[in-house]
Order: structure tokens, then C-alpha cells, then sequence
């Protein structure tokens, strides 16, 4: 991700600005951080789960060996993704490492390959749409009244947090662009001279990439289709929580 830059410089520089930030911010940075990292830790842990338990449901053993098919946080946390999901509300987990060849062949190798990458994207959708139905059985039941002001608000602000950070992150890994996993769903179905263009000049997708994460592009590209998700899913939760809760 970062070429030939010096990780732990970077991260070190990262670090810095994430404490200068919160410190700018004063109490409201300090609480805003608590209330984010559940949400953090939540969407990165359930996106790489779901890319390690569907290979190895496609016969991959690898992510099963290198123990990635587990809900600890720490296997699937990378230091420089996990910071930027908390400044910038989108970033990554540690890539899931997996070896086509060893795929069981109910699908192509390309096929399969897509279905291992949008799965992350999927569970972070599913996770948003689970938790918008707590925060709705929250609601409509009072289950929450007879806490504190600031319990009651504080609980209703890790809840909000954690569906915009795993709508914000399946989103993000959408992208049709290398290395983020919208880009194997895409070549999977592009025609073979079109694929095989995109493995062969995936350099100038890189910097692509780069260029519109950098710039902050990529969040107003991104907007829209966040927005998309979040009223859907708040849609289809409100119509099945009024099926059952009167």
C-alpha cells in the first residue's frame, strides 16, 4: 500500500495525527474515538472473517492454517488500515492470504475468486443490518429507559457508529480497483482480453487509486452509493421490524 516508503515512519506519522486530532477535538474527540472503535474493530474483524470461512468453504485450507478463521480482532487487524477507518471512515483489515489452486472446482478459479472477495463487503452489510435492528427492538421496546441520559446516548452512538463504519466499508472495498475487493469481483467478469489488459496494467490502477483515496475523491464518489446502502438496509429493517413489533 505504501510502495517503498518506510511502514513504520508512516505509521508512526499516523499515530501522531490521530492524537493530535483527538486532542484538537478535546472531550468530544476523546468520546467520539471511544464510541468509534467498537464500530472499528466489529467491521474490519467480520470482513476478513467472511473472506477466510468462504475460502476455505471453497476448499482453501490456507486462511484456515494461518488461523484467519476466527472472530479475534487482533488476527485481522493492519495498523495503517485500522487508523484510517477511524480518521476517514474507511480503510482495511489485514489481506487474507489464499491459494486458488486449492480450490475445491464447484466454480471456476475466477469465479471463485469473486465470490471469496465480495464476501467481506456482504458480511459488513449484514452486520449493518443486524444492528440497525437492535437499534430499532431498542427503540420500539424502551429496553434502554431506565438508563442514564448519557448511558442511553452513549450506546445509541457505538450502535450508529458501527453501521456507518461497516456500510462505510463494504462500500469502500467496492471499488473496482486493486487492491480493494470490488476489483476481483469486476475481472471476473470482464472477457479475456479485457482481463487480462487489467492484470497486465494493474500498476496504473494502483496509482489510480492512490490518487482518488489521497485526494478524497473517493469519499464524494462514494457518497451516494453510502447513502444507498444505509436507506435500503434501514428501509427493509423498519419494514420487517413492523411486521412484528406493534
Amino acid at each position: 500500500m505504501f510502495g517503498g516508503l518506510n511502514k513504520k515512519t508512516v505509521l508512526q506519522v499516523l499515530v501522531i495525527f490521530l492524537v493530535l486530532k483527538v486532542l484538537s477535538e478535546g472531550t468530544s474527540g476523546i468520546l467520539i474515538l471511544l464510541f468509534t472503535l467498537p464500530g472499528v474493530l466489529l467491521a474490519i474483524t467480520f470482513h476478513e472473517w467472511a473472506h477466510a470461512f468462504v475460502a476455505v468453504k471453497l476448499g482453501d485450507e490456507t486462511p484456515k492454517e494461518q488461523g484467519r478463521v476466527t472472530l479475534n480482532p487482533i488476527k485481522h487487524i493492519d495498523p495503517f488500515g485500522f487508523i484510517f477507518l477511524i480518521l476517514a471512515g474507511f480503510g482495511w483489515g489485514k489481506p487474507v492470504e489464499i491459494d486458488s489452486r486449492n480450490f475445491n472446482g464447484k466454480y471456476s478459479i475466477s469465479k471463485a475468486e469473486a465470490i471469496v472477495a465480495i464476501a467481506g463487503p456482504i458480511a459488513n452489510f449484514i452486520l449493518a443490518f443486524i444492528l440497525l435492528l437492535i437499534v430499532g427492538i431498542l427503540h420500539a421496546t424502551g429496553a434502554l429507559n431506565g438508563l442514564t441520559a448519557n448511558m442511553y446516548g452513549a450506546i445509541y452512538m457505538i450502535l450508529t457508529y458501527a453501521i456507518s463504519i461497516n456500510v462505510g466499508l463494504g462500500v469502500f472495498n467496492l471499488i473496482p480497483l486493486p487492491p480493494l475487493d470490488g476489483s476481483k469481483v469486476l475481472t471476473h467478469f470482464l472477457p479475456y482480453k479485457a482481463k487480462q489488459w487489467f492484470y497486465d496494467n494493474q500498476t496504473i490502477f494502483y496509482l489510480v487509486f492512490m490518487l482518488i483515496w489521497l485526494t478524497g475523491l473517493s469519499s464524494k464518489l462514494l457518497q451516494p452509493l453510502f447513502t444507498g446502502v444505509i436507506n435500503g438496509l434501514s428501509w427493509i429493517a423498519e419494514l420487517i421490524l413492523g411486521l412484528f413489533i406493534k
